[in-house]
């Protein structure tokens, strides 16, 4: 767990209307609707230390609040046509998810993606991938959300609990050439079985560690498949306004979960750790 001071007011992502600017400000007025970067300070480039170190809602107070104080540069412009609940989703799930397969992952028309499970990086993984031209393999243990995600463009999907190889399996679905990209949630327990769906010179964008912080990793078989293995914690600003722009032409919309009043904050947090959503949990202000 990270350690949060207490009296931290909670939430990385949040959307909403710019109520007031200050003297100076340029790019924005009265009226815009806006949503939140997840690293303030890291604009553009490469991640430094100094640039991820502000993150609301862990560093600094978040979005959960009516009225929130933020330079300019904090956030950006929504997408077309996107509620403020659906912008919110984008903060961390959605650009994590665009870096794992479009910024670092190089997908091309023809590629195949692999994700996994059905949580808002996985799904926004899913969406951007279809987007790009890309065969789609898709994992779950529950039948019933392997079907929301064939339903969502998944090409291929594997029930992870019947089949314990499904890096075998979701290679065989590639003819045994193996994946080009996977969208690595799980951490150790599951980098194994990635490191066997992936083709030769492939590469894995490890986004989360589900599984634990630590575990068992086949060293050998990364360099004898001469693998490309990026760890990926969000993105820049400068990534944000890149996905926004693919959004708007690509028309996605995200998969919202459920809706829940700030009241009922701890509620919604206490769903997400049940583990039974498909896609984002908003909160409502």
């Amino acid at each position: 767990m990270i350690p949060v001071a207490d009296g931290r007011i909670l939430m990385s992502d949040g959307a909403g209307e710019i109520a007031a600017v200050g003297q100076g400000v340029e790019s924005l007025r009265p009226g815009d609707a806006v949503v939140s970067t997840f690293y303030p300070a890291w604009l553009l480039g490469e991640a430094e230390a100094g640039s991820t170190r502000i993150k609301p809602g862990e560093t600094v107070d978040g979005y959960g609040a009516e009225l929130v104080a933020v330079p300019e540069t904090w956030v950006t412009r929504l997408p077309a046509g996107y509620s403020f609940q659906e912008a919110a989703t984008l903060t961390c799930a959605g650009l994590t998810a665009w870096r794992g397969v479009v910024t670092e992952g190089r997908v091309k028309p023809g590629d195949h993606v692999l994700v996994q499970g059905t949580g808002g990086v996985s799904i926004f993984a899913l969406q951007f991938a279809k987007a790009a031209g890309a065969t789609v393999i898709a994992t779950s243990s529950s039948p019933e959300k392997l079907e929301k995600l064939r339903a969502l463009g998944a090409d291929h999907v594997i029930n992870y609990r019947e089949t314990p190889e499904w890096g075998r399996a979701a290679r065989d679905l590639t003819g045994g050439r193996g994946v080009d990209i996977v969208v690595e949630v799980g951490g150790p327990g599951t980098l194994a079985q990635s490191i066997s769906a992936c083709r030769v010179s492939g590469r894995i964008s490890l986004i989360g560690a589900l599984t634990g912080a630590r575990g068992d990793v086949p060293t050998a078989l990364i360099f004898l498949k001469q693998l490309e293995i990026k760890g990926v914690a969000v993105g820049s600003r400068t990534d944000q306004l890149a996905m926004i722009q693919g959004i708007d032409a690509a028309g996605i919309k995200p998969v919202i979960d459920s809706v829940y009043p700030l009241e009922d904050l701890a509620e919604a947090y206490r769903y997400q750790e049940a583990h039974r959503h498909f896609g984002k949990i908003c909160i409502e202000l």
